[in-house]
């Protein structure tokens, strides 16, 4: 498939131009021709220069991630930029990136699969964003400790080996649970207008704790890398669905 016929499917999968005036990332192609054909998806979480490397090694042609290369007003192509997108060019990979439409999107989101594990009913857009959604809000099928929930979603998150911080402030046991993966710890405040007992992200702030103990909120923290694994997941499995090959890098942080 040539690279552009592959991007703008993409695109429009995630509906990436909503994000465009409210994310920080140049979210789509951000390195590489349209015109070139692409047999093989590399998938990770971020791009850097070890993915990159390592998706050349597996013969990948595009490497996609969540976290990509350019962000704001980029004007210059130097020092770790420039390093990275050498990494791309000498392995001979082109890169595609999504960052809130992968974190807010209703099937194929980073929030929308940690709400499938826990078979959330009920669930709804949450974590306004400029007006934008980039986490979801359901309710449990029935009410179950911290503990438990921690103990369903724990063996399907990569946390390069670090515990799942708990900060346990919350009701018990817990019905109504919000998630915003990655950076979610300023949206306390949202998850207790709505009702939620817990919110679940991945990493946090000193702030944090303060808020959620005087809100009467629990917040799990399960690590930033290891909850955004998800949505490029499911990106290869389009990917395969259309008749590449795909592999995923992994590269947990244990952040």
């Amino acid at each position: 498939m040539q690279c552009q016929e592959l991007c703008d499917r993409l695109d429009e999968k995630l509906n990436t131009a909503a994000y465009a005036d409210v994310d920080p990332s140049a979210n789509g192609l951000q390195v590489g021709s349209g015109e070139r054909e692409i047999g093989h998806v590399a998938v990770a979480v971020d791009a850097a220069v070890e993915t990159a490397e390592r998706a050349a090694a597996a013969g990948a042609d595009l490497l996609l991630t969540h976290h990509g290369i350019f962000w704001g007003d980029a004007e210059r192509l130097t020092g770790r930029q420039y390093d990275r997108v050498a990494a791309l060019l000498e392995g001979e990979l082109s890169l595609y990136t999504a960052h809130l439409p992968l974190d807010g999107h209703a099937t194929l989101g980073n929030a929308a699969h940690i709400a499938n594990l826990l078979d959330l009913e009920g669930r709804d857009a949450f974590g306004d964003h400029g007006g934008r959604y980039v986490g979801q809000m359901g309710t449990l099928p029935d009410p179950l400790s911290i503990e438990t929930v921690v103990r369903t979603v724990q063996p399907h998150l990569d946390t390069g080996g670090h515990e799942i911080r708990v900060l346990d402030f919350g009701p018990d046991p817990v019905l109504d649970v919000a998630i915003v993966t990655g950076s979610g710890a300023d949206f306390v405040d949202e998850a207790v207008a709505a009702g939620a007992d817990v919110l679940i992200t991945g990493e946090g702030k000193q702030q944090v704790y303060h808020e959620a103990r005087e809100r009467g909120l629990h917040v799990v923290l399960a690590g930033h890398y290891a909850t955004e694994t998800f949505g490029v997941r499911a990106m290869a499995d389009l990917a395969d669905g259309w008749g590449m090959d795909t592999s995923f890098v992994e590269c947990p942080t244990g952040l």
